[in-house]
Formats: C-alpha cells, structure tokens, sequence
C-alpha cells in the first residue's frame, strides 16, 4: 500500500503542486483577504478550501499529461510511472479524474465564482494534455492560461477584487509560456531562440511586479524578487550557453519551482508581506519534494 502510495506521488509530482499552491496564496493577498484577517478557523476556512481545490486540479492536471502520454512515454521516457509498469492506464485514468473532481468540488464549496474557475482550469489542463501540448505556440498558451485561472482562483476568494484585478492573470500566462517553450527542448536539446525568447517573457513578469511594488510604496518587495531573479535566470543563461537537455531541464525546474518566489514577490507588492513570507516558505517545502519526485 505504501509503495502505491508512493507511486501516484510520482505521477502527481508533489512539488509542483506546492507552486499551485503558491498561485492561489498570491491571488488571495492580491485580493487584500489577508489585510484584516482574524486568526482563526473560520477566517482561514476560504483559504484552505481554495488551496484544497488548486492541489486537486493541478494533480490531476499532471496525472492526465502522463495519461495522454503513456505511449510516447515507453519511448522517451519509460522510467516513468505508467511505462515502467508501476501503475496502470486505468488505475492512473481513474486517480486523474478524482482529483480534478475534487479540485472541483471544493471550489465549489466556496462559492459558485470559484467553482466556474475550477471548471475552465480542469477544461484547460485537459485540452494541454490531449491536443494543445503538441502544438509550439498554442500549448505554452494553453498551460499558461491554467495557471493565470488559477491566480484567478486565489483571487475569487473576493468578488469585487476579482472583476478589479483578473487582467493580472496575463502575468501567470507569460511566465508558463516563457517555460514550456524553454522545455520544448528538454528531451533532445534545444535551440537558442526559444532560450531568448524564455528570458524577454520572464523580464516582463518581472518589470511588472517591480511596477506595481514601486507605485504602491512596497520597496521591500525587491527582498523577494531579486532572489527569485538571480534563480531563473542563472540555470536558463547556461542553457543558452550549452542548449542540451540536461541544461534545459535544469532551467525549467528552476522556472518552475520558483514559481514560489515569483507568487510571493506579487503578495508583498501588495502589501501582504507576511504573507509573502509564508509562501517563500514553500520553496524548500518544493525543492524537498523536487529531490524525491520528478519535477517534469
């Protein structure tokens, strides 16, 4: 049972869902729910419902991609869980559905906004997985849409914020279009362009939460974000320098997994800075779990 156990983590790869995680903390602080919040159980009710609700979505999210995937996979990647014969199709087919429903039910639980965002997510990483992945605009599109959703998701925790800020999903959008182009080449080596092409996309997302921490007056945004600079960047400039797999991979495992910074560093521009602390806590919650579980 135990060794089971083990292997659906390794299909649903635990530490990228503390970067799910993560989105929708970002999207409740951008919301301001953290500004006058009690610290009690009813008051965190909201917040553990939605982080509930995106840690199903997104497991199942990545449960289906391997789903999709198992007969490519027994070719470029068979140490994975379904080729190896660690877990079935049906079995893997069956664990993907119940997560997307229970992602899709907490939602709900909360409100029917919250709900309806859950849904267009499950949609979303449904249509990556079986048409849009295979496809070198549209699916970095695609996969970036599901996390802007989810931002969304953090966000629908207020109505009235929620009609205010969802332009901000672009930004989540940007970022995982910057990351799966990079990992296009992570199987068989890359080329320079789409490398490029990653480092212009991550210096948008970056020039706007500098925007938005510097018209607010919150400098200390910066402690955040400068890290969270020199992490994406230093692996994706060696890439660059030697386009190979390994390199690649490398680059988009650091662009995933500091994907924890890059939701702190929009909390703290909006003046959730404790918040913002917390989440960074997730990072070596993330890299935890990256150095036992396959991150890609």
């Amino acid at each position: 049972m135990a060794r089971k156990l083990t292997v659906y983590l390794r299909l649903m790869r635990p530490a990228n869902i503390v970067t799910s995680v993560a989105d929708v903390l970002a999207g409740i602080a951008i919301a301001g729910y953290f500004y006058h919040l009690n610290f009690n159980t009813t008051s965190f009710y909201p917040v553990v419902l939605l982080c509930l609700s995106t840690m199903g979505l997104y497991g199942g999210g990545i449960v289906f991609n391997d789903v999709f995937d198992a007969e490519l996979d027994k070719v470029e990647r068979p140490e994975r869980a379904i080729p190896s014969g660690a877990v079935t199709l049906r079995e893997a087919t069956f664990l993907g559905a119940f997560l997307l429903l229970w992602g899709i039910g907490f939602a709900f639980s909360y409100s029917n906004h919250a709900g309806a965002l859950a849904v267009a997510i499950a949609f979303f990483a449904l249509l990556y997985n079986k048409v849009s992945k295979h496809y070198s605009f549209v699916g970095p599109l695609n996969m970036g849409i599901c996390r802007g959703l989810n931002l969304l998701l953090g966000i629908s925790i207020s109505v009235p914020m929620l009609t205010e800020f969802y332009y901000l999903a672009i930004f989540p959008v940007i970022y995982i279009f910057s990351i799966t182009m990079i990992s296009q080449g992570e199987v068989h080596g890359g080329n320079k362009r789409n490398l490029y092409i990653g480092g212009v996309l991550y210096a948008i997302v970056i020039c706007a939460i500098a925007y938005y921490a510097i018209a607010q007056g919150k400098s200390e945004t910066f402690i955040v974000l400068l890290p969270f600079i020199w992490l994406i960047y230093r692996p994706l400039a060696n890439a660059i320098k030697d386009p190979i797999g390994p390199n690649i991979g490398r680059a988009v495992k650091a662009g995933v997994i500091n994907l924890i910074l890059m939701d702190a560093a929009w909390a703290a521009a909006f003046g959730a800075m404790w918040a913002a602390l917390f989440i960074v806590c997730l990072l070596p919650v993330s890299i935890r779990f990256a150095k036992v579980f396959a991150v890609t």
